[in-house]
């Protein structure tokens, strides 16, 4: 895994000024070549670079499963990768070609509806999200990324990006490659909620989503729309509930 951050010399300038070494978050500039037709660049953090490509995949609905895969090489900063799909055209002119014809709204259509009975409580959530901030190691650091965690079972996972989406693409790709069950899983972040975060979470059929930052009202509307829990302003002993509050046990 390639390093997330780097020691730089600055000034400290408080009421004198004194030189220091200071560690800053890395970011790269990645490209993505799917089937080498498709190619897209993201300035992201450099690791779980695979992982990324996966979840990216995933939940754009560029894929429908890791086995529609075939190949994810990462090449230093490209990464190829092949899908076997046979509608893959028409998935990729209604999907990378949504962001310049009817944006959000376009993609919630191509999204199924959240059907999933799972539930949690409230101290769940609050216990994902002292499991994150602990796991936030490079936040701590450096102050310079967002942290995703996601909870199956007795597993939690988490990975750290300067993007708060790609923090989300890389932990659905790395749920996806241990095989889990999305359908049972719940997902804790740090970032606002807008309608294309939702749009991935749903698209995934994960039924749950909390934040300790604020929903957005395309957010909201993508909630409600797709059946999703979306819980905002996990703060200490609180949140608020936007959506099927049903899945929260209180």
């Amino acid at each position: 895994m390639r390093e997330m951050v780097r020691h730089v010399e600055a000034l400290k300038v408080q009421k004198d000024v004194s030189h220091m070494t200071e560690i800053i978050v890395c970011d790269e500039d990645i490209e993505l070549i799917i089937n080498e037709q498709v190619s897209r660049s993201f300035s992201i953090s450099p690791s779980h670079l695979k992982e990324f490509a996966v979840g990216y995949l995933l939940g754009e609905g560029l894929a429908t499963s890791t086995d529609d895969i075939t190949r994810v090489e990462v090449q230093g900063n490209t990464i190829n990768v092949e899908i076997d799909l046979e509608d893959f055209d028409l998935r990729k002119e209604l999907i990378v070609g949504s962001d310049c014809f009817g944006g959000w709204r376009r993609k919630i259509e191509m999204v199924d509806k959240v059907e999933s009975d799972f539930q949690i409580s409230k101290e769940s959530i609050f216990d994902a999200f002292v499991k994150l901030k602990d796991s936030a190691k490079t936040w701590k650091e450096t102050g310079g990324t967002h942290v995703a965690g996601m909870v199956y079972e007795d597993n939690f996972i988490s990975v750290e990006d300067i993007s708060r989406h790609v923090a989300v693409d890389k932990l659905i790709g790395t749920a996806a490659l241990n095989k889990y069950d999305f359908s049972r899983c719940f997902v804790v972040y740090s970032g606002r909620m807008p309608a294309d975060m939702m749009i991935k979470i749903a698209r995934m059929g994960i039924p749950i989503i909390a934040s300790n930052a604020a929903p957005t009202s395309s957010g909201v509307t993508v909630a409600k729309e797709s059946g999703v829990t979306m819980i905002g302003f996990v703060r200490g002993d609180r949140f608020n509930i936007y959506s099927s509050p049903e899945r929260i046990i209180i």
